[in-house]
């Protein structure tokens, strides 16, 4: 802009604001106190405007909104933490609403539409008949061997489910976690042994939490161990297989996903090639 068409622009401004916002000779032109005064305001409007335009364009797209997520515990220890940052980067207006509870719950809140999509144990769709829902799964992990600390079958590198067949254990409930009950108790039938069972509960983080405190030994997600104190030690197992092997799926309502919940799941979907190639190459 040439100097003159800029003289009128200013005079115009000063004129609408009703003060002199500049003070200007011929080599140098300063603000004025009331300038001053205006400069952080006119930073922040344009600021605004520049947001406004931002916002209505990710409205458009679908790149903003709220996604509300259900989720069990074991999804703690690997999936939320590198998922979370990495879809928030992406998407950073979008406003995630996240409940930990049971396979079950997440399940139901889906048909009642309490949440947009769930991460659940793979083996949850056999917890309940989901005609309506879609699980994708998103992570793999394999069974360990939750032990007490100073437990002596702590002292080996890796265990067979027969090690453990006359040791106190704490296996998942029938009635409120079927999938992990089911999938711990298939691979015990699998290897021939029948486990001497003393305490039955729900979650993965509650089974920890009775063997920290030496009630028992149990099954639990090898990503357990990421996430506990040095009261529990965790030994692979030599049996392997598909009985051994514990996942992670995401679950939505096809008929009604939103865009964010769309984006999650495309989102979590490479997430999951790109750790598959990276195992592939190992």
């Amino acid at each position: 802009m040439t100097t003159p068409p800029l003289s009128v622009s200013i005079r115009k401004l000063e004129d609408e604001v009703g003060a002199r916002l500049f003070e200007r000779t011929t080599h140098t032109v300063e603000l004025t106190r009331a300038g001053r005064a205006a400069l952080e305001s006119a930073r922040q409007a344009l600021f605004y405007a520049g947001e406004f335009s931002r916002l209505a364009r990710s409205a458009g797209l679908g790149l903003t909104g709220q996604l509300q997520i259900g989720f069990v515990g074991s999804a703690k220890y690997a999936f939320l933490p590198s998922m979370l940052p990495l879809f928030s980067e992406q998407y950073p207006d979008v406003t995630l609403k996240l409940v930990q509870n049971s396979n079950s719950w997440i399940l139901e809140a889906l048909e009642r539409r309490e949440i947009d999509i769930g991460i659940v144990i793979a083996a949850a769709r056999q917890d309940r008949t989901c005609d309506n829902l879609r699980f994708e799964l998103v992570e793999q992990d394999e069974l360990s061997v939750a032990l007490p600390a100073g437990h002596p079958l702590a002292a080996r590198t890796s265990l067979r489910l027969k090690d453990i067949a006359d040791q106190p254990f704490i296996r998942y409930s029938a009635n409120k976690a079927p999938g992990m009950h089911a999938l711990t108790m298939r691979a015990f039938e699998t290897a021939g042994v029948v486990p001497r069972v003393v305490h039955e509960t729900l979650q993965v983080q509650t089974v920890i939490l009775l063997v920290e405190n030496g009630l028992g030994v149990a099954l639990v997600p090898a990503s357990a161990a990421s996430d506990t104190s040095s009261r529990v030690v965790f030994r692979p197992l030599k049996d392997k297989g598909p009985h051994t092997t514990v996942g992670l799926e995401l679950v939505y309502d096809a008929g009604r996903e939103s865009a964010p919940c769309r984006m999650f799941r495309e989102a979590a979907s490479e997430r999951f090639q790109v750790l598959n190639q990276a195992r592939a190459t190992h």
